[in-house]
């Protein structure tokens, strides 16, 4: 049977006039990370602000490890960690010093707990240092720390990897992987590097103006950013007719600029290639490419490929 971590229902959030959530519907099992994907403004902070108590649906249910009165929740949210918009860090007080404040906002009682979770995040030998010395990495990893305190079932990151260089991207990348294959850790991660999240993520929950517009896991993700030939020609109608006609194919999309791309004959150029030259069909360009998170996510939301 499934373990769902969370689950929300229908989860709506109006500001004044505004409908910042609009019915949406998620659930999130054990040990997997999850890819929150949306624009700014698109619902994502709010909704994680609604799941960490910081704000309140106007209408839906929200349910934490299968509980959902407020008492429950409150409770629930005991075992969940979360760093949204900015981790909460002291810069005058080292890690091991900024861990024990939160700590005992958190009312956690666990000894050693400070050197256990620098420890996971790779600051263990960082001593005295304060942080406000550290590089951005450093005070990400930090507020990673600061979310494991208390050892929680669910995690909640908001763009941990904003501002940081290749190396240390990847380095959070790791991390947060490993939280999520050694502890079995659930983790919502929102990001604007699409290309980072493609590679961290095991689902992926696609949100635009409120709205869930798709959630698919990374295996489907993978069928449907598939490599294709991008071509373009003189005759971009008698194209398609031949691709229809002659070579028996529907599999391609027609872009605005009546380019093709075509995720059939990947293997068979020649035959292809042959195909057009016998319709007297002159190709400008014709390339070989592999579709990204991104631009999957653009096609989606009918922005630009």
């Amino acid at each position: 049977m499934t373990e769902y971590i969370l689950e929300a229902k229908n989860i709506s959030k109006v500001y004044n006039d505004f409908q910042a959530l609009d019915n949406v519907s998620i659930s999130l099992e054990k040990g997997k990370i999850y890819g929150l994907i949306g624009q700014n403004g698109a619902g994502k902070t709010t909704f994680m602000r609604i799941i960490a108590g910081l704000s309140f649906p106007t209408s839906g249910e929200l349910y934490l490890f299968n509980q959902s009165n407020q008492k429950a929740l409150q409770a629930g949210r005991k075992q969940m960690g979360s760093m949204i918009e900015n981790p909460s860090i002291l810069g005058y007080l080292s890690a091991r010093d900024n861990l024990r404040v939160h700590k005992t906002m958190k009312g956690i009682k666990e000894k050693n707990m400070e050197q256990k979770v620098l420890d996971i995040v790779g600051l263990g030998a960082t001593g005295k240092k304060k942080a406000k010395d550290f590089s951005l990495g450093m005070r990400q990893r930090l507020g990673i720390a600061i979310t494991l305190l208390g050892n929680p079932k669910m995690l909640m990151l908001d763009e941990p990897v904003n501002g940081l260089d290749p190396s240390g991207i990847a380095e959070i990348r790791q991390l947060i992987k490993s939280l999520a294959a050694k502890y079995q850790i659930t983790i919502l991660l929102s990001s604007h590097h699409l290309a980072e999240l493609h590679q961290t993520a095991d689902e992926f929950i696609i949100v635009n103006e409120g709205k869930i517009l798709k959630t698919l896991s990374h295996d489907k993700l993978e069928e449907q950013i598939n490599k294709h030939l991008l071509i373009d020609c003189n005759e971009p109608e008698k194209l398609q007719k031949v691709l229809r006609e002659s070579l028996q194919t529907e599999n391609f999309i027609v872009q605005p600029d009546k380019s093709i791309k075509l995720y059939d004959f990947i293997n068979k150029k020649e035959e292809l290639s042959k195909a057009l030259i016998n319709h007297d069909i002159i190709v400008t360009t014709f390339t070989t490419q592999e579709e990204t998170l991104e631009s999957y996510y653009l096609q989606l939301i009918g922005g630009v490929s």
